[in-house]
């Protein structure tokens, strides 16, 4: 008759026996707990590390070069809204004064509706064997040209895709235009010009016309 061997049920298994009797105790319990707090503070500072550098990658992708960022004090209360002076009352192409004051100077985040700047003579003005220079509806500093390494037929119908003017880097003038943290893009004297919306592409600015119809200031 073969010899039988008797195995023990895991709870008296002498290994596990002695293992369940080391957790009842008070030191091991209380080693235990150190561990958890620990592992609990190393997962809340990796999570928090990872949404810091999540958050500056966000940032930086709004403004990668050639773009110049800015700093928010550029858009602190001045005057008039976030300018100085109001928007000019003679703005090309048949651009809205008070819809473009209200969205230069009293505005961080909303737009002219998608499509207004196809509803002005800004089109049916266009002379395509030419550049055009944008300027500051507030002040008529330069602010955009275009277009720039690209044709008409190209800008425009970036442009229609979107619902609004957009230029790339090469079409911006960065001695006076900035990008802020969250891509609003301004004027060095505070007027509100639209946003940075990256693409595939790179860059690329979304602007309100009615921010950019200003009258050069060597004809005021």
């Amino acid at each position: 008759m073969s010899k039988r061997h008797h195995l023990l049920p895991p709870s008296d298994d002498p290994l596990t026996a002695e293992l369940k009797a080391s957790a009842a105790s008070p030191t091991h319990a209380a080693a235990a707990n150190t561990s958890s707090k620990m592992m609990y503070i190393i997962g809340a500072s990796i999570v928090l590390i990872l949404a810091v550098v999540s958050n500056l990658g966000a940032v930086h992708a709004q403004c990668l070069p050639p773009c110049v960022p800015g700093d928010e004090s550029i858009m602190k209360p001045k005057e008039h809204g976030t300018s100085h002076v109001p928007v000019q009352s003679d703005l090309r192409w048949g651009c809205d004064s008070d819809l473009a004051d209200q969205i230069c100077n009293f505005n961080r985040h909303y737009a002219e509706h998608a499509g207004y700047w196809t509803g002005t003579t800004f089109l049916t003005k266009l002379d395509k064997e030419s550049k055009v220079t944008f300027y500051d509806s507030n002040t008529g500093e330069e602010v955009f040209y275009a277009p720039e390494d690209r044709s008409w037929d190209d800008w425009i119908g970036e442009s229609l895709s979107h619902g609004w003017p957009s230029f790339r880097d090469t079409e911006v003038n960065w001695d006076y235009v900035r990008v802020l943290a969250n891509g609003e893009t301004v004027s060095l004297d505070g007027t509100h010009l639209g946003h940075n919306l990256p693409d595939s592409k790179g860059n690329r600015y979304c602007i309100n016309l009615v921010s950019i119809a200003g009258q050069p200031q060597e004809e005021r």
